[in-house]
């Protein structure tokens, strides 16, 4: 048919339609690794991601600065604008306020509505 070149790989011990399957089982092994992807990805619930997860939202952060003169801890109260690896920018909308807060100071935040913590992935 084509006078004798080559066309597909045949691995030794092996025909043609044992090849195709190969090939369907590489596209289902694929899948099955993004799908394990995705769910390893979903399961990094860390603050950051949690955070990033829920801008836009108001809330309450809790804060232990130790060389404060005002006392060690703090609450901020606002609205979750930006979340970084290192830090959290809140708008304060009672005060026109706006905080660049360092997240090695964070203990805790406290949402007055539900929070979302897994990347809907669908």
């Amino acid at each position: 048919m084509n006078n004798g070149y080559y066309q597909n790989p045949v691995f030794p011990g092996t025909t043609i339609s044992d090849n195709i399957d190969l090939n369907k089982n590489l596209i289902s092994n694929t899948q099955d690794i993004q799908t394990n992807f995705e769910s390893i990805t979903r399961d990094q619930s860390y603050i950051e991601n949690v955070l990033k997860l829920n801008k836009g939202k108001k809330a309450k952060y809790y804060l232990t600065i130790p060389s404060s003169k005002e006392g060690e801890d703090k609450v901020f109260e606002g609205i979750l604008e930006q979340a970084g690896s290192d830090h959290i920018i809140v708008s304060n909308p009672n005060n026109g306020e706006w905080y660049l807060i360092p997240i090695i100071y964070l203990n805790y935040v406290t949402f007055e509505e539900n929070i979302n913590f897994f990347k809907n992935l669908s």
